[in-house]
């Protein structure tokens, strides 16, 4: 997961492949709730890891129920079986409305002590009508701050079950959801006072919206013993004596609200070569998510969509997308992605029925209207639509630094941006907001998405040994999200490679040294370096694995080989490199050339500082006597001396921290891109 200030997406030209999706973030957190709230253990495989599985189960665990966890996505929760759960309890609940809105009703039907609040825009969300309809039922419920709103005080209920449950359906369909989980409880719990069991009626007040969310709350009540009759979406059936009972086993679905980004970049990109376009695995025709009928939105905008029961391909058909004008109140969440696929359509498209949006983790509306006029579309709001013309030619598109309020599906949706006709990098502001629901959803676009040809961004850092080349590239890399390689750790890995397979580091062997250096099976991972999947981070760092790699660099071949490993590994969203002839040989177009320095007393001390702390004893006079020599050597070898790149930036960081030195590069870096400082 990116956990960046920032993420630029540079410009991007094609994908294809095949992704595999998290699972339902709905799901996940209804079957953990029922699970706890059942009799038995029940063991959840597929299970979502994020934000807000994670804010469940600290809350389920508090709560006394027995959490155990294999791995990130298997989970097997003991539930309490009718038994009260711990008090007093006070349970934070992030920006979780699928844990905050159950819970408030599970808890206010079974009774005890119990706080729940989240964060400052959980507060905002509101939760009044779900209140309202839990005291009908006789639920102690205070709003210890604004009334409607979290957060909530929760005490003991005393139960009246003898008339029906009135909400209103038309501000969130977790209201309906919550009472239906809960419910169930209240029945059990007046039978162990001893009065007689009776059927449980919740009637809706208003239009229901988002139905098809609960279509998954019946669909799986049913699969935890309690099967609900419906009738028409006003009325609701809890039959008398209905009691949870562990499944044993369940599988959570892939989520199909996130399958949108994936539908969405299918129906935007050219297929590959061979005619792939995009395949999503862990969510197809058989879904019980409403959101599976984004796919029908994206086929009447012209996409090609085949499925099975597990599994759904995309190609682009109609291109530019075709203008669409659809009520979306059976795709909530979904239909944000359908605003930016607006901006590759031929005319105005319009979205309808989606007041939830305002009550969502952000005002969903105003920040999707506010976000897209930004890229450079032309935007109409209302109370519960939003009408989008994208930009009239390639020449109106803008670049964007997209603000994402702290909301997952903002950033998810506009990273389609980047696939705009003008060739524009997209800046997503706060990347790591996606935790809530796909972590690692920016991995999965990159894997999937080619950059068009030559916009992979590369910063070079060249310099002298010692000069704290690498330690300035790596940080450089960290704060911006982008990879980074290493230069002199694959010459020292061949040089070990070369070594392993039993070859000296003869100049008579530079043929084989570099055949093998060809194919290095090198990969970084965080400090550590792996050679076909061994940790050789230790050998290749000691004195000897350097003096090793000094003597590969000066083969002709060696050298030449790696060049072409070097640059593959210029990948999605950016690469920082350091090495000796990074801006010079390596990546000669690079837009940034750091050269850096420091005079060699400066370099001296600090490789002494650092050889002594492993215990090596040298001296200063001879180190700088060494580093000295090694420039001479570097500057005047015949293959790639050692010299700044014409256009590059000089930095002598003699007096410099590592984090002035870091902080200038980055202020170069910035002063580069078209969106300003952040």
């Amino acid at each position: 997961m990116y956990t960046t200030e920032f993420l630029d997406i540079p410009p991007l030209a094609g994908a294809h492949g095949t992704v595999t999706l998290p699972g339902s973030k709905s799901i996940s957190n209804r079957v953990l709730l029922l699970a706890a709230l059942s009799r038995g253990r029940t063991v959840i495989h597929d299970l979502l890891d994020s934000d807000d599985t994670r804010v469940m189960l600290a809350a389920l665990a508090q709560l006394g129920c027995e959490v155990t966890q294999a791995g990130s996505t298997t989970v097997t929760i003991s539930g309490l079986g009718g038994q009260a759960p711990r008090s007093p309890a006070r349970l934070f609940m992030g920006n979780a409305g699928t844990a905050m809105r159950p819970l408030t009703a599970a808890l206010s039907v079974l009774g005890g002590d119990f706080e729940l609040s989240g964060i400052a825009r959980m507060h905002e969300r509101p939760i009044g009508d779900l209140v309202d309809a839990l005291r009908q039922l006789g639920c102690t419920i205070t709003c210890t701050g604004v009334e409607g709103y979290p957060p909530l005080r929760i005490g003991q209920p005393a139960l009246r079950l003898d008339a029906p449950v009135r909400v209103r359906g038309d501000v969130s369909s977790q209201f309906l959801t919550a009472l239906l989980m809960a419910l169930p409880l209240a029945g059990h719990r007046a039978s162990m006072h001893g009065e007689a069991a009776r059927d449980i009626v919740i009637e809706v007040v208003g239009e229901l919206i988002s139905k098809p969310y609960i279509e998954i709350t019946l669909n799986l009540l049913a699969r935890f013993g309690i099967a609900v009759r419906r009738e028409g979406w006003q009325r609701f059936i809890i039959p008398a004596g209905s009691r949870y009972q562990s499944p044993g086993e369940i599988h959570v679905e892939a989520d199909a609200s996130s399958a949108s980004y994936f539908i969405g970049l299918g129906a935007l990109v050219a297929p590959g070569a061979d005619g792939q376009g995009i395949r999503i695995q862990g969510v197809g025709a058989a879904s019980i998510q409403g959101d599976i009928r984004f796919v029908e939105a994206a086929q009447a905008m012209g996409a090609h969509v085949t499925s099975g029961p597990n599994w759904l391909e995309i190609t682009r058909g109609a291109w530019p997308l075709k203008a669409i004008d659809l009520d979306c109140n059976h795709i909530p969440d979904a239909a944000m992605t359908l605003g930016v696929m607006a901006l590759y359509a031929d005319g105005p498209t319009t979205l309808r029925n989606i007041a939830s949006w305002r009550v969502k983790e952000t005002d969903r509306i105003a920040a999707m209207a506010h976000e897209l006029r930004k890229l450079g579309a032309t935007v109409e709001e209302g109370a519960d639509f939003i009408r989008v013309t994208p930009p009239a030619t390639p020449a109106h598109w803008k670049t964007a630094r997209i603000h994402t309020y702290d909301d997952h599906r903002v950033a998810m949706c506009f990273s389609l941006a980047a696939f705009n006709p003008a060739g524009l990098p997209v800046r997503i502001e706060d990347p790591k907001c996606v935790a809530k629901t796909f972590p690692d959803y920016f991995e999965a676009l990159f894997a999937l998405a080619q950059a068009a040809p030559g916009r992979i961004p590369v910063i070079c850092v060249d310099g002298p040994s010692a000069s704290g080349k690498g330690t300035l590239a790596g940080q450089v890399a960290e704060r911006l999200g982008y990879h980074y390689l290493d230069s002199g750790a694959l010459y020292r890995v061949a040089a070990h490679a070369a070594l392993r397979s039993g070859r000296s580091l003869e100049p008579e062997n530079e043929p084989a040294i570099a055949d093998l250096a060809r194919q290095l099976p090198v990969t970084f991972s965080g400090e550590r370096v792996l050679l076909d999947g061994s940790d050789v981070t230790e050998a290749i760092r000691s004195e000897e694995g350097g003096m090793n790699a000094s003597r590969v660099s000066t083969m002709p071949a060696v050298r030449a080989a790696l060049v072409a490993l070097q640059q593959g590994f210029s990948r999605l969203p950016g690469l920082v490199a350091d090495g000796r002839d990074m801006g010079t040989v390596i990546f000669p177009s690079a837009p940034l050339k750091v050269f850096l320095t420091a005079s060699a007393a400066q370099r001296a001390e600090r490789r002494h500082k650092q050889l002594i702390s492993k215990g090596i004893s040298t001296t200063l006079d001879s180190l700088r006597a060494d580093l000295e020599a090694r420039d001479t050597r570097d500057s005047t070898r015949s293959v790639a001396p050692l010299k700044p790149a014409a256009d590059a930036l000089q930095l002598d960081n003699s007096a410099l921290t590592i984090e002035e030195s870091v902080e200038t590069v980055l202020r170069w870096w910035q002063d580069r891109q078209p969106f300003g400082s952040s």
